[in-house]
């Protein structure tokens, strides 16, 4: 069973910076691609940005020159840094094997003065 956790959501004031990780277990993490999605209240999820296996990246015209996903196959971990947060940034971040019915459980980031 392939399970994944989330971390380091927060507080954050606009234009900070917040990182989030996410650790897969129970899976080949390095042949996965792997997304970061997000929710807001009464929104529907969305993509924000993702990694192919080979380290390829997309993103949302939303965060591009502003978040980085990033992987570290040695720790089966994929990295979202967030850079110039704006309160529109506020919602549950979530990671998936993409493409997969697998995610983690969310981690809430609030951006606000």
């Amino acid at each position: 069973q392939v399970q994944l956790v989330e971390s380091g959501g927060g507080l954050v004031q606009p234009g900070g910076s917040l990182r989030l990780s996410c650790v897969v277990s129970g899976g080949i993490f390095s042949i996965y691609a792997m997304g970061w999605y997000r929710q807001a209240p009464g929104k529907q999820r969305e993509l924000v940005a993702r990694i192919s296996n080979g380290g390829s990246t997309n993103y949302a015209d939303s965060v591009k020159d502003r978040f980085t996903i990033s992987r570290d196959n040695t720790k089966n971990t994929v990295y979202l840094q967030m850079n110039s947060l704006k309160p529109e940034d506020t919602a549950v971040y979530y990671c998936n094997v993409y493409g997969s019915r697998y995610w983690g459980q969310g981690t809430q980031v609030t951006v606000s003065s």
